[in-house]
């Protein structure tokens, strides 16, 4: 259902009703002012000795000024939360100096070095931020996530409130597909605390946004199961819309293109009264009507849209239907209240000085003291105190994650197994053997449990589901995965899209800062669709939100699948993306000892997420060699969880081959075949590019990390030419050449995938037995 809301109404008597919007113009008219002038220093007033632009958006904030008034200072309560679009920014600044949450000082620092940053940043700004925003779409859904995160953490765990989650945003960013990806989960109808306000200023980045667009959007989200409602017009216009021609006007003004409509906003009282009646039988009508009010009264009814009324707004968050998501369509003015209102290219205009002085003088401000707060004693300033009050979010206790044991101590496994199945065990043998830190993990998946070993896991914790679902195949004898939906499942499955996962992932990854309460969350999805999610997860984890996301299975390894499911340059994640640590293991206890350690880094302020790139390819498990002295078994652990340890140590080596993940049989392999031909090779089983990289820096004085792996791998004395091998693009290891500066020769994957055997889809790469054999003579004989 689309409702559209009155701009009038509200309890209380009338006079008290006017008093309160006029306490609340004001605060918004500060607020305008607080904002403009905050970008304005940054680009007119701070020195800037490069000449480099500055930026920052004066018309986008303009646009949401009285939105974010109408929620900070009426409807907002402290347990909620929200997620502020990203040229909105200095507008939430201006809310947290009156509210006393920002010093006065930071409001000259927007978008310099250690100050206010360009878009809300929770891990950067000095102030109040909810959610990081910044990139389309990501902080528009984050609090989708963050509402299920925490009805997550608080059906588990207790403490997470009852709290709505909030998202600002602009039309234009509607035009993201992960946003419609995530209105039409199967999750997402059932989250009531959910409340999008979407500025419809009808503007992107470069111009007026054609067609009438609004309807169809509207019907899409009630389609989905939202509450719809609409935020068209002001108070103003609907008292003209009721006196004679004033339904004339009101279909008028409903039918006219966007375009037109902006461009009347930019023309004179003069011509506004020639082209607004139009043409036809209504014309007249119209302009009977309109002349009946002076230039002043009819430029600002026409400016008078439902997103600029602070008591419209009000009325709109108090029917919120709590039941299912909200969405409030609020129309506006790109610019709204300043001379670049309406312009088509006012994106990133700024005000000139003159502007500048000219606004401060309508909103009672003075330039020459533009931080200046409400007098005290004033019903502004009381309105800002007892909102900031209100508001006011006692310190959060982080809680410490449960410890997670380094070694499960299994013997080492045996026969043929590959990574990607011990990603199951390992989740298994944590109920068993720390079942505390095993109760905080949650797994994430989108429809791919079955398909990528978490079969078990599932069957043994449950999916985790908001109400108990029947489960139909209970008794059906030949269903393996038992699908018994509860609120107390472990296990939250989505719809197929990565960026919907890793969305989530962020948000569980978030709850130990949000709520004080550490979630241990691990995501999985295919390996070749990392990157469709990556930049996504990335934002998380810039937002605090500390994960795993584990790739599987990947790289041309699959060979039948050929070029269509290829993975070439996730193997560099880790190296590229910062707060995170990639592992690639090449047998099934690596694997559970990067697991364990990755685990064992989330939760906690100094805590990172990780990647792990698992395969499906069967491995002689007895290859890995694992001591089975206690002592040695925990030096080779140290190592694996460093990045790397010595699986075959020559007595004479002349080349070291230093493989990663499924390619470390093609390196034993290489290196029996070289010492038959008298060419001894030591082989070097790579689990983290990452952190051999990190060693390396640190060994030259560039970072803080520790480089002894690097000594017990690498040492000096047995430094011979390299050979590198992964299933990946094979820059991921060219950097290891260089710890001692001896010759090397990288070889990997390079060009689209082909269809074939294993051994027919290597050699086509170059990087099979053979081809390691070749690189190696070519270096030595």
């Amino acid at each position: 259902m689309v409702a559209e809301l009155s701009a009038v109404g509200g309890s209380g008597s009338v006079g008290a009703r006017d008093e309160e919007l006029a306490v609340l113009e004001a605060v918004g008219q500060r607020v305008l002012w607080l904002s403009t002038a905050i970008i304005d220093h940054a680009n007119r007033v701070r020195p800037n000795p490069s000449g480099l632009k500055v930026g920052g958006h004066q018309a986008s904030s303009a646009s949401m000024t009285s939105i974010m008034t109408a929620l900070w200072f009426h409807a907002l309560t402290a347990e909620d939360r929200v997620s502020v679009k990203p040229h909105a920014s200095p507008v939430l600044h201006a809310i947290n100096y009156l509210l006393g949450e920002l010093d006065e000082s930071y409001l000259t620092t927007l978008r310099a070095f250690g100050g206010l940053q360009s878009y809300p940043s929770r891990a950067k700004d000095p102030d109040p931020v909810d959610y990081s925003t910044g990139s389309v779409g990501i902080g528009a859904t984050a609090p989708l996530w963050g509402a299920l995160s925490r009805r997550y953490v608080d059906g588990h765990f207790g403490g997470a409130g009852r709290g709505r989650q909030y998202s600002l945003l602009g039309d234009a960013e509607l035009d993201e597909g992960a946003i419609w990806e995530a209105i039409q989960d199967p999750m997402v109808p059932g989250l009531g605390e959910v409340v999008w306000v979407v500025d419809l200023n009808r503007q992107s980045l470069d111009r007026v946004v054609p067609g009438i667009a609004a309807n169809r959007l509207q019907g899409m989200f009630a389609a989905a199961g939202w509450q719809v409602i609409t935020l068209k017009y002001g108070h103003a216009l609907r008292e003209l819309f009721a006196r004679p021609g004033g339904e004339a006007l009101h279909t008028r003004i409903d039918a006219m293109d966007n375009a037109e409509y902006q461009r009347l906003l930019r023309c004179s009282a003069e011509e506004l009264r020639e082209r607004l009646p139009g043409t036809g039988s209504t014309a007249g009508p119209i302009a009977d009507l309109i002349l009946s009010l002076d230039d002043a009264s009819l430029s600002a009814a026409l400016r008078n849209l439902g997103g600029h009324d602070i008591g419209a707004l009000m009325d709109a968050f108090d029917s919120v239907d709590d039941t299912r998501p909200t969405v409030i369509f609020a129309y506006t003015v790109k610019g709204y209240g300043l001379p670049t209102e309406g312009h088509p290219q006012n994106h990133s205009s700024l005000l000139t000085a003159d502007q500048m002085r000219t606004l401060a003088e309508r909103l009672g401000t003075d330039p020459d003291q533009p931080w200046a707060n409400f007098p005290d004693g004033s019903p502004e300033a009381a309105r800002c105190a007892a909102a900031a009050q209100r508001l006011h979010r006692p310190g959060q206790a982080l809680q410490e994650p449960p410890a997670v044991p380094a070694d499960l101590a299994r013997p080492a496994p045996t026969g043929s197994g590959n990574t990607q199945q011990a990603l199951g065990r390992v989740l298994l043998d944590l109920t068993r053997r720390a079942p505390e830190a095993a109760a905080r993990i949650v797994t994430v998946s989108p429809d791919v449990s079955s398909s990528t070993n978490l079969g078990g896991w599932l069957n043994k914790v449950g999916v985790w589901s908001p109400t108990e679902r029947p489960n139909w195949f209970a008794d059906d004898a030949e269903t393996i995965l038992h699908w018994r939906e509860r609120p107390t499942g472990q296990h939250v499955e989505l719809g197929i899209a990565e960026t919907n996962l890793v969305g989530l992932l962020g948000e569980l990854g978030a709850t130990w800062s949000r709520w004080g309460q550490p979630l241990l969350p691990i995501g999985v999805v295919y390996d070749p669709f990392v990157n469709r999610a990556l930049e996504p997860w990335s934002f998380g984890i810039y937002a605090g939100g500390q994960s795993i996301l584990v790739g599987t299975p990947s790289g041309v390894t699959l060979a039948p699948e050929g070029g269509a499911h290829q993975s070439i340059t996730t193997p560099s994640l880790g190296i590229e993306q910062p707060g995170c640590v990639t592992f690639e293991p090449a047998f099934a206890i690596d694997t559970e000892w990067c697991l364990l350690a990755a685990l064992g880094n989330l939760g906690k302020p100094e805590g990172s997420s990780a990647y792990l790139r698992l395969s499906t390819r069967p491995v002689d498990q007895s290859a890995a060699a694992v001591p089975s002295d206690p002592a040695a078994r925990e030096r080779r652990r140290r190592q694996v969880t460093a990045g790397a340890y010595r699986l075959r140590r020559h007595e004479n080596p002349v080349v070291t081959l230093a493989a990663m993940g499924a390619l470390v049989p093609e390196a034993l392999a290489a290196a029996d075949r070289l010492a038959a031909l008298g060419h001894g090779a030591d082989v070097v089983c790579v689990t983290s590019p990452d952190l051999l990289f990190r060693a390396l820096q640190a060994r030259r004085g560039l970072s803080q990390d520790p480089s002894w792996v690097l000594d017990q791998v690498f040492p000096a004395d047995r430094a011979t030419p390299l050979v590198t091998v992964l299933d990946g693009h094979p820059h991921t290891l060219a950097f290891l050449g260089t710890i001692h500066n001896t010759p090397v020769t990288t070889l990997g994957v390079t060009r689209f995938g082909q269809s074939g055997s294993i051994e027919d889809v290597y050699r086509y790469h170059g990087i099979d037995t053979d081809s390691l054999i070749t690189a190696a003579l070519d270096l030595v004989d």
